[in-house]
C-alpha cells in the first residue's frame, strides 16, 4: 500500500481524467507484455505507472530489486507513443546508464545516454537524435542536465510540445540526512521551476522519514503522490556477528555457504580492500578490488567482470554498488559497520535481485563504533548534523546488539511493522541476555579512578585488564593494581566487555579520544549509567560454531535449476553458454539478455517452435524475434 500524509493526500492534484489520459493509460499493460515481456505488474507498479502515464508527479519509493525502473520506463514508452516527447532519466553512474540503454535496446526501446564516456562528436549525434525526436527515453547525469545547453534543448523540446517526462533516479541523493549525499542533484529544483507542466518521478530504494522529507524539499514535491512499497526482501537472511578474526570469519562464511557464488565484500577502508582481495585469491576464491584509488580504467574491468561473469566476488569500498542491477548476488558481506541503517539497507539489498535464497552477514565491533562516532564528531558540518548523524549510528548499533528479530527492527527504522520473520540469525538461534548495568558502571568508575590517579587517560584494553584484575606490565608500572576497582570486574569476559564498551561509546556515555591514542574518558553522559539511572542491556557474545558441515553449493544456476528434470538441466546449461556469447558479443552482461529464470522457464518448457516461446516470462516481442530461433537451434542440440 502506499503511504500518505492526510496532509499531503488534501494536496494531491490527480491528473484530469480526460478521454486523452485513459486512452494512454490503457496502453501500459501491453507495453508490458509486449516490449518488456511480463504478463503482470507487480505490487504498486501498476499504480504508479497509471498515475504517471496520465501525467502526475511521482515520489516512489521500493526495495532494490522491486521494478522501479519499469514505473518510468513504462510511461515513457507509453507518452512518446502518444506523440508527448522524449522522457529525461537523471541517473548518477555511467555503468548504470549503460546497462539499462543496452537492456532496453534489446527490448527494442529507442534510448541513448549522455555522459563523459561520449566523444564529442558521439555527443553531438546523441543531442541531434533527441532533437529530431529519434529517442524515447535520454539518460544523463545531474550535472549535465543542468548545464546551460542542456537546458536551452529542453527549452526548445518544452516549446514543440515534446518533452514527457523527467525521471530522477536514486533521489536519496538529494539529501544531507542521506547516506549519499550528491550535491549536483540539489541544482534539479530547476525542473520543477523551468517546466512546470512536466511530470516527474523521483525513485529510490532507501529513504526513512527525515530522508524523505528531505527528497520532498528539495525536489519541490509537495504536490506529488508518495508511493512507499514494503521494505521487507524475505530472501535475505540478515546475520549480524561479533567482530573477532574478520579475515577467517569471512573466508569461513564464504568456503562454509557460498563456494563459487557471486558476493560482494564492502570494507571502510581501501588498504583492507585490496588486502582482503588478495587474501580470498590466495585461497582460491575468484576476488577482485574496487575503489577510488585504483585507476579508472582497472575499476571499469573489475566492475564489469563481476557483472559479466559467474561466480566473482567484489571486494569494494561503498564506492562500488548504487546501480547494481546483477540479480545473481548470493551474498553481501560487511567486514566493517556501516555509518547508518540506510547505508547498510542500500547495500544489503544489493544481494538476492532474483528472489532466490542471499545473505547479509556483517562483522561489527568497538572500533568500527569508535571510528564511525569519531568521523562524525570531526566533521566540519553543523551540530543539527552531527546528532542526526549520531541518531542513526545508534539506530544501527541497536540493530546489531539486538536481541529479537532483526528484520522487524529493520521495518520498523522505516516506518513498516512487521512479525518475526524466522529467517534472521536472532530468529533461528535467538542470543542469551544479560544486564551489563553493574558492568558498565564499574568500567566508568575504573575510568574515572585512572584519570584520577595518574593525570592522563588510558585505552580500552588497559581499563579492562584493570577492572579483570590483570596484572599486566602496564596495570603494574602505573600502579593501578591499587585501584578500588582492581579486579572488581573478575566474572566479566573480555568479549562482555567490549559489548558493554560498544553501547556506552555509541551513546556518548564515554568517549574516545583520537589524538591521544584511542583512549577512554568521560562525557556528560556518563553520569547517568554511573547513579544506575539507565539499564544497558545486552546480547551474551556468541563465539564462531566451531567444525561446521560443509552446505551443499547453491550458486545461481543451481537454485535456479533445482526443480528442474536431468534433461532440463541440460538444456539450462546450454542456453546458459550460448547466452554468455551472445552477451559478449553485445557487450552486455548475461542477464541484460535473458534473466536465469526465463532461461530455466525455457529448458524446463523445451519448446519446439517459436508460437511456444511466446509468453515466457521475459520474452517481449523484440526479443522473440531476435533470438527465438537461436534458442530453438541451441535446445535441438542440447
Amino acid at each position: 500500500m502506499g503511504f500518505m500524509s492526510a496532509d499531503c493526500r488534501k494536496r494531491v492534484l490527480r491528473p484530469p481524467a480526460s478521454r486523452e489520459n485513459q486512452g494512454i493509460v490503457s496502453s501500459a499493460p501491453s507495453i508490458l507484455q509486449q516490449v518488456f515481456g511480463y504478463e503482470r505488474f507487480r505490487g504498486q507498479q501498476a499504480d504508479i505507472v497509471e498515475h504517471v502515464i496520465a501525467g502526475g508527479d511521482a515520489l516512489v519509493l521500493m526495495p532494490t530489486g522491486g521494478g522501479k525502473s519499469l514505473c518510468y520506463q513504462v510511461p515513457a514508452i507509453a507518452r512518446e507513443r502518444a506523440g508527448l516527447g522524449a522522457t529525461i532519466v537523471v541517473s548518477p553512474l555511467i555503468a548504470l546508464m549503460h546497462d539499462q540503454v543496452g537492456a532496453l535496446h534489446e527490448a527494442g526501446v529507442p534510448a541513448a545516454f549522455l555522459n563523459s564516456s561520449l566523444s564529442f562528436e558521439e555527443a553531438q549525434d546523441v543531442e541531434r537524435r533527441l532533437m529530431r525526436g529519434e529517442i524515447t527515453l535520454l539518460y544523463a547525469a545531474p550535472e549535465r542536465v543542468t548545464t546551460p545547453r542542456f537546458l536551452s534543448q529542453l527549452d526548445t523540446l518544452r516549446q514543440q510540445g515534446r518533452l514527457a517526462l523527467f525521471a530522477i533516479d536514486e533521489a536519496h541523493c538529494v539529501s544531507q540526512w542521506g547516506h549519499d549525499f550528491r550535491p549536483e542533484y540539489r541544482a534539479l529544483t530547476v525542473l520543477h521551476e523551468r517546466y512546470p507542466g512536466v511530470p516527474r518521478i523521483a525513485l529510490t530504494a532507501t529513504a526513512d522519514a527525515t530522508t524523505r522529507a528531505d527528497i520532498v524539499e528539495r525536489l519541490q514535491l509537495q504536490e506529488a503522490r508518495q508511493f512507499v512499497s514494503s521494505f521487507d526482501r524475505p530472501n535475505i537472511r540478515y546475520r549480524l556477528v561479533e567482530k573477532k578474526d574478520p579475515s577467517a570469519q569471512l573466508l569461513r562464511f564464504i568456503e562454509q555457504e557460498h563456494e563459487g557464488d557471486a558476493g560482494i565484500v564492502y570494507c571502510q577502508s581501501r588498504k583492507r580492500v585490496e588486502e582482503t582481495a588478495q587474501t580470498l585469491c590466495e585461497r582460491g576464491v575468484d576476488a577482485l578490488p574496487y575503489h577510488a584509488g585504483l585507476d579508472a580504467d582497472v575499476r571499469q574491468r573489475n566492475q564489469d567482470r563481476f557483472l559479466r561473469d559467474d561466480g566473482v566476488v567484489m571486494v569494494a569500498t561503498i564506492a562500488f554498488g548504487m546501480g547494481i542491477d546483477k540479480p545473481d548476488v548470493r551474498f553481501v558481506a560487511h567486514l566493517d559497520m556501516p555509518k547508518n541503517i540506510e547505508g547498510y539497507y542500500q547495500e544489503t539489498g544489493r544481494a538476492g535481485r532474483d528472489g532466490l535464497p542471499a545473505q547479509a552477514w556483517m562483522l561489527y565491533g568497538l572500533q568500527d563504533v569508535v571510528n564511525q562516532r569519531r568521523m562524525i564528531d570531526e566533521s566540519p558540518a553543523g551540530e543539527e548534523f552531527k546528532q542526526v548523524m549520531r541518531g542513526k549510528l545508534d539506530a544501527l548499533l541497536a540493530l546489531a546488539e539486538a536481541t529479537d528479530c532483526r528484520r522487524v527492527r529493520l521495518l520498523a527504522y522505516f516506518g513498516e511493522a512487521s512479525q518475526p520473520c524466522g529467517n534472521c540469525d536472532n530468529c533461528l538461534s535467538p542470543p542469551q541476555v544479560w544486564d551489563g548495568t553493574d558492568a558498565a558502571r564499574k568500567l566508568l568508575s575504573t575510568v574515572y579512578r585512572v584519570q584520577q590517579a595518574s593525570g592522563i587517560s588510558f585505552g580500552a584494553g588497559h581499563v579492562m585488564d584493570i577492572l579483570r584484575g590483570k596484572r599486566t606490565e602496564k596495570v603494574e608500572q602505573f600502579g593501578h593494581d591499587k585501584l578500588s576497582t582492581f579486579g572488581l570486574g573478575a566474572q566479566f569476559s573480555e568479549p562482555q566487555l567490549r559489548s558493554v564498551l560498544r553501547q556506552l561509546v555509541a551513546t556518548g556515555s564515554v568517549a574516545v579520544d583520537a589524538e591521544s591514542f584511542n583512549t577512554l574518558r568521560l562525557t556528560e553522559g556518563s553520569r547517568a549509567v554511573l547513579k544506575g539511572e539507565r539499564q544497558v542491556l545486552l546480547r551474551e557474545s556468541l563465539s564462531q560454531p566451531a567444525g561446521r558441515k560443509r552446505r551443499e553449493r547453491s550458486g545461481t544456476a543451481s537454485a535456479v535449476a533445482a526443480g528442474l528434470t536431468d534433461a532440463a538441466q541440460s538444456r539450462f546449461a546450454a542456453l546458459k553458454a550460448w547466452r554468455a556469447e551472445v552477451a559478449r558479443s553485445h557487450n552486455l552482461p548475461a542477464y541484460v539478455i535473458f534473466h536465469d529464470a526465463t532461461l530455466a522457464a525455457i529448458a524446463a518448457m523445451g519448446p519446439t517452435s517459436v508460437d511456444q516461446l511466446e509468453g515466457v516470462s521475459g520474452i517481449g516481442a523484440r526479443k522473440l524475434e531476435a533470438y527465438g530461433e537461436e534458442v530453438l537451434r541451441v535446445l535441438a542440440s542440447a
